[in-house]
């Protein structure tokens, strides 16, 4: 048996200690460290995923199941994030706020899972009675399901030993303990010794397991950052209150692409697939309407079309307000120097509010340049007509970045029946894009004096 020790650990940041004190002095906060039994490297938890003696091989002699590679989950944009379906034996962390639909995702991908092969869904937070009857309302099949509701650690993996599932869904991570750590569950050590266990018997029997994660009120996932690193792949699922559409993004991934995206839309029986999301961002007005501009943003490998609004109105304040939606306030009020600077437009009396409309989070650069002519479009009352799409990177100098996949930008908005489009000039056609004129531009300038004849 191991040998235990006594040590401090800070339950918000996981920083350990000799002795108690009131504050930590990893995180400043106060009143967060408590107590536990911390073990010595000879427990078996530190042998690593390896079964038996470790050993030096070549690479060329490691064989691969290709076959078993990538498993689909039957649902297409999950497959997707994931980088082409579920590889077993990864370890995928979901995190999300509460009843956006985490639970419901999984429990949908394990009962279509559970037609091929063998799966197991343990869940800490409800009884096997509440997560059969969610599944009913949704009409999901419930053959070859297997359903534990537990939160010992050590006793999951004696049940998973011996029923040997393929795919474990663990909901949530925060209700599992281990009799390794007397701290509570939840605390720090408890949530990063639960899911190092977890992860090693993955690794060991080829087992893709799913991990839910509770999110902190400032948005990120709560317990220590190591539970990020030990996993393969983490899932951050997203969503306004007040809307039916879900987003779920990859922030890390082994396996694939990150900042890839996925959309659903819930509804009475579950998560349904977005087949086409650049028709859901787009506008619905009758007119054209003055400050609405549709831009090609790229979001992982998916082209979007989104649509982002500008409002500007005289200031009656000593600082003008720049308030952002869905973008970056820092960079919008650099752009709005940049437009002053080298189009003489001037905004450092007018308040200007930005949104992304939908919910979506556009991250990157390729949004600069739709951003300045909707504030253009608003603060001259000039409505943008709807066959226009726009995208570039704006530099300090004024000129117009080229961005990535900017022909995959384009053959999207061809798609949508877009006829016109402004882009950098290092992202114009060669061969042109048919039923659509490309206007090309090198300077903000140019832009601004193109977006005057529209």
């Amino acid at each position: 048996m191991a040998k235990l020790r006594m040590t401090h650990a800070c339950q918000t940041c996981g920083a350990q200690f000799s002795k108690w004190s009131g504050q930590c002095s990893g995180c400043s906060a106060w009143n967060s460290i408590v107590e536990e039994v911390a073990q010595i490297a000879t427990h078996p938890r530190y042998q690593g995923y390896a079964i038996g003696e470790p050993a030096i091989a070549h690479m060329k002699d490691i064989t691969l199941q290709e076959e078993e590679a990538r498993l689909l989950t039957g649902l297409k944009e999950l497959d997707r994030v994931l980088g082409g379906g579920l590889v077993m034996g990864s370890a995928v962390l979901i995190g999300g706020d509460p009843g956006i639909g985490k639970s419901t995702l999984l429990l949908q991908t394990l009962c279509h899972l559970a037609r091929q092969l063998k799966v197991l869904y343990i869940t800490g937070e409800e009884s096997l009675q509440q997560v059969t009857l969610r599944a009913r309302r949704m009409g999901l099949p419930e053959e070859n399901l297997l359903l534990l509701a537990d939160t010992h650690v050590e006793r999951i993996l004696r049940h998973a030993q011996k029923e040997n599932p393929r795919v474990i869904v663990i909901d949530s991570i925060q209700t599992m303990h281990t009799d390794l750590l007397q701290s509570a569950p939840g605390a720090v050590g408890q949530v990063r010794e639960s899911a190092a266990q977890l992860v090693k018997y993955a690794k060991q029997t080829q087992t893709a397991v799913f991990l839910v994660g509770h999110v902190t009120k400032e948005g990120t996932l709560a317990g220590p950052r190591v539970l990020e690193h030990i996993v393969d792949t983490v899932l951050y699922f997203e969503g306004e209150q007040d809307s039916r559409y879900r987003m779920i993004r990859g922030i890390k991934n082994r396996f694939g692409a990150v900042n890839e995206l996925g959309i659903f839309a819930m509804t009475d029986k579950g998560l349904r697939e977005i087949s086409n999301p650049s028709a859901i961002f787009l506008s619905r007005y009758e007119k054209p309407v003055s400050g609405s501009v549709i831009m090609a943003t790229k979001d992982g490998t998916r082209p979007l079309l989104v649509e982002v609004q500008a409002l500007v109105d005289q200031s009656h304040m000593g600082n003008p307000r720049r308030i952002c939606v869905g973008l970056d306030p820092q960079r919008l009020s650099m752009l709005l120097a940049v437009l002053h600077r080298h189009s003489g437009v001037v905004t450092s009396d007018q308040d200007v509010y930005v949104n992304a409309v939908g919910g979506v989070r556009v991250t990157e650069t390729g949004g600069d340049l739709a951003l300045l002519l909707a504030v253009l479009s608003s603060l001259r009352n000039r409505p943008v007509p709807f066959d226009v799409i726009i995208f570039g990177e704006v530099g300090l100098s004024g000129e117009i970045r080229p961005v990535q996949g900017g022909q995959e930008r384009l053959r999207e908005a061809a798609k949508h029946g877009f006829k016109r489009a402004i882009v950098p000039h290092g992202n114009a056609p060669k061969e042109g894009v048919a039923g659509m004129q490309v206007f090309a531009a090198q300077s903000l300038a140019e832009s601004v004096d193109y977006f005057k004849n529209l």
